[in-house]
């Protein structure tokens, strides 16, 4: 007696989509009762390619071209597509790859800081009315104090270093590190008073010279600049490591 075989397929596919235009990987899952066109009109949100210039390749799980989907009207069932295989959808409409991402190409909206500050329904205008960041007065004028105390505060210790003295650095979050203090005042690469130091071990950032401007000299990673009030200077004497032993 013949017995009959029916293969029943899940109605649904999980796909790999590539494309033209990016080296990106999007999967998706779809029905096999949708039709080439229908299943172009949903790729077109997930590439960027118009539907009507797409091309629309088949390749199996491990990377074998399959066939051209070449009929709008077919089902996507009627194809030899599974799971994890790959639908490879090629732009004719004269897109390049890479293109999506290029801001460059896009216009953008640009009005004079002036202007801006005319308009009534923009977020400056916002905080202007609520009294919110830079332009609450009370506010700016406390941190502008505390900022002038602070910078006095760093002044009068960097007054109180001199370049040659032993020192010992505490950072907030970092080990406590022994050097000599190697120069003491304003520095280009930030405002305010800073402090070198040549450290005893290569835990610095450089060797004392910052964005081609020498303001002392050390062994590399040996030099780091750090805040006055993050110095404390005494009889701090060079630990023996040892490396003269053996």
């Amino acid at each position: 007696m013949d017995s009959e075989v029916r293969v029943i397929s899940n109605p649904i596919v999980n796909v790999r989509v590539t494309n033209s235009l990016s080296s990106s990987v999007y999967w998706g899952k779809f029905s096999r009762g949708i039709t080439v066109a229908e299943l172009k009109s949903k790729l077109e949100l997930v590439v960027g390619a118009p539907a009507a210039f797409m091309d629309l390749d088949i390749f199996s799980v491990s990377d074998s071209f399959l066939q051209k989907m070449d009929d709008n009207e077919a089902l996507l069932g009627s194809y030899p597509v599974d799971d994890k295989c790959r639908i490879h959808v090629t732009d004719r409409s004269g897109g390049q790859m890479g293109e999506l991402f290029d801001v460059s190409k896009v216009e953008k909206f640009e009005i004079s800081d002036e202007a801006y500050d005319k308009r009534t329904d923009s977020a400056r205008s916002f905080m202007k009315k609520c009294h919110v960041g830079r332009f609450n007065e009370e506010e700016m004028a406390k941190k502008k104090a505390n900022l002038a105390a602070r910078d006095a505060e760093q002044k009068a210790a960097a007054d109180a270093i001199s370049v040659g003295s032993r020192c010992k650095v505490e950072v907030p979050g970092q080990p406590t590190k022994l050097g000599t203090v190697m120069y003491v005042g304003t520095t280009d690469f930030k405002p305010g008073h800073w402090v070198g130091v040549k450290y005893d071990e290569p835990l610095g950032k450089h060797n004392g010279t910052v964005e081609g401007k020498k303001y002392f000299e050390c062994g590399d990673k040996y030099g780091a600049f750090v805040k006055p009030l993050s110095v404390t200077v005494g009889d701090f004497p060079e630990e023996d490591y040892g490396l003269d032993e053996m």
